[in-house]
């Protein structure tokens, strides 16, 4: 990632299978707020396994984040801090990610990022083998995103970004939480479908 990268928030990698997978995200992301309340599924939790071996590590619930010039953490965080009722607080962002928020896929970042309790040895076991695989397959599609892992520090704007989605859906979120992103190399991974022949 290039340090305009890291302050913006995205790379600027505009590779095709990046757009199939930004557009695919929104249309599952907005399937899972609209008709299953935000319950995640494995659209959105992919399966990870780190660069020396085959076998799965775990699942991460990921999250897609707006870039920089899109962000909307301060809507965000106003929900999450208007009342202490935590069901209307979801109530309200569910309607919230339910109208607009995932029609445009060219708005998002392409850093995934997931979160993780304080001092997790998973996170840092990720984060130390600095590579992963994502793998994702639901609703006849699969991804295989080779990524590079970064621990993101509470001050960016991802970091904010996660903290206060995740908050919105969980009013007990430790303020420590860990949040790792990965970053994507799209020409390595790989999609089943794939990029339609003759894109580059």
């Amino acid at each position: 990632m290039t340090s305009i990268a890291k302050i913006l928030g995205s790379s600027i990698d505009n590779h095709p299978r990046r757009t199939l997978f930004m557009k695919w995200q929104c249309q599952v992301r907005q399937m899972s707020i609209r008709q299953m309340e935000g319950k995640p599924d494995e659209a959105i939790i992919p399966k990870l396994m780190l660069s020396d071996s085959r076998e799965p590590l775990g699942q991460i619930i990921t999250l897609i984040n707006k870039t920089t010039e899109y962000d909307v953490t301060p809507e965000m965080k106003h929900m999450a801090k208007k009342t202490n009722d935590s069901s209307q607080v979801r109530q309200d962002a569910l309607k919230f990610f339910a109208e607009a928020y995932y029609q445009k896929p060219a708005t998002f970042s392409d850093i995934l990022t997931a979160t993780f309790v304080p001092n997790s040895y998973a996170a840092a076991k990720i984060h130390g083998a600095k590579y992963c695989v994502l793998r994702f397959e639901a609703y006849a599609q699969s991804f295989d995103l080779k990524c590079k892992v970064w621990r993101l520090a509470k001050h960016h704007q991802l970091y904010q970004a996660t903290w206060w989605h995740n908050k919105l859906f969980n009013s007990s979120l430790h303020p420590d939480t860990e949040v790792l992103g990965f970053e994507a190399d799209w020409e390595s991974s790989a999609a089943d479908p794939d990029i339609p022949r003759g894109h580059s």
